[in-house]
């Protein structure tokens, strides 16, 4: 199936006219979050019965050109993947998409091994994908034949996919679990920089081993992430591409007293050192003069309980997990499907003690009740 590339609202009017006779149709999103500092939405990709679309939102505003189709109920978007391209129609084109039907979603409640989309397509339609343009960047124009060629072939076979999961699922019993996942996930997907007390999230919770580095290193930390947050911003530079997390960690943990020692930490770029080094070795030396009170160390990590769980807590969530990992074994599914250990850990601070009350902890979906409610039941009572 060839491709139209859309790049003006003249050229839309193909797409706009096919989509308003549809029922449902294909969608995907490319983004430039791996190359840019700006993670804004580069591409759609759009499939219908008729033909596969490629639109630049680079070009042109597309909003009005999906608001009809993709906040439509009636009508049924498959996509991949799809949590952080809805976050994208969201955030960039204020867009709230439902019916969505999720072939990756699908093929998890199907308990498929491998859930990526290449080899989903190469074991359910011998279709094999290039990996070749994984890592482009979308951003960049004009983009190239090839590089068109491969968007495309996000979008082409999806509902074919689609309609052979479908299938596995009704013959497996658990349509109403996708319907329940696909609704959830319409409701939920939305970018967040805040925490759960509406206070902007601390920059250090995304660092591996920040955990682990002293109040003052930590408070070291966080000016090092601004420093570099500022560069990656002034250059449109994927903040990871300007300089890892790990050499600046080395950096907080050896305390450099000029640019030069920069160098002499593994993975810290020579230029980012010599054209930059000097602001961040200040805002460490600025670090290093604080008093203890004024040092901001790691964020206590948020329980499910009030504080950490005594030990007849631990064991009451360690027996729900092996409900749930004897559960999963049975049902062919993976562990990470049914309710997490996070979940269980809430569910044994709270101790429901019948349906409702388990249903009414948060993130516990209907068909988990259904498969596996009662057994968790019974480990509470046994434990209360």
């Amino acid at each position: 199936m060839p491709y139209e590339h859309i790049r003006d609202e003249a050229g839309a009017e193909a797409l706009a006219r096919d989509l308003s006779g549809v029922r449902r149709f294909a969608l995907d999103l490319e983004a430039a979050g791996f190359h840019r500092y700006s993670d804004r939405l580069c591409l759609i990709q759009a499939t219908t019965p008729r033909n596969t679309y490629i639109v630049d939102p680079l070009a042109f505003d597309v909003r009005e050109l999906l608001r009809a189709p993709v906040e439509d109920p009636d009508v049924e978007v498959v996509m991949h993947g799809s949590d952080y391209d809805l976050r994208l129609l969201d955030r960039d084109l204020d867009l709230h998409l439902t019916g969505l039907y999720d072939t990756q979603i699908a093929a998890a409640l199907l308990g498929e091994q491998a859930i990526g989309l290449a080899a989903l397509l190469e074991s359910r339609l011998d279709v094999r994908l290039s990996k070749k343009y994984q890592r482009a960047d979308w951003a960049e124009r004009p983009l190239t034949p090839d590089m068109l060629e491969y968007a495309a072939g996000d979008t082409r076979h999806l509902m074919a996919l689609a309609d052979l999961l479908r299938a596995d699922l009704a013959a497996a019993g658990r349509e109403a679990w996708m319907d329940e996942e696909c609704r959830l996930l319409e409701r939920t997907a939305t970018f967040r920089s805040e925490d759960d007390d509406g206070e902007p999230e601390d920059p250090v919770v995304r660092v591996k081993g920040a955990r682990d580095l002293s109040p003052r290193q930590v408070t070291a930390l966080r000016e090092a992430l601004d420093w570099r947050d500022g560069i990656a911003r002034a250059k449109d530079r994927a903040p990871f591409r300007v300089v890892g997390d790990q050499p600046l960690i080395e950096a907080v943990a050896r305390w450099p007293r000029d640019p030069g020692e920069l160098v002499d930490i593994k993975g810290f770029p020579r230029a980012l050192a010599r054209e930059e080094g000097a602001d961040l070795i200040r805002r460490l030396e600025a670090v290093s003069r604080l008093g203890d009170d004024e040092l901001r160390p790691y964020p206590r990590s948020r329980s499910p309980g009030p504080g950490r769980p005594p030990p007849e807590v631990e064991a009451v969530a360690a027996k729900l997990k092996s409900v749930r990992n004897r559960r999963a074994n049975e049902l062919g599914l993976d562990r990470a499907v049914l309710p997490s250990n996070a979940l269980l850990l809430a569910i044994a601070w709270q101790k429901p003690t019948d349906a409702r009350g388990l249903a009414a902890v948060d993130g516990m979906r209907r068909w988990q009740m259904q498969v596996m409610g009662e057994e968790l039941l019974g480990v509470l009572r046994d434990g209360s």
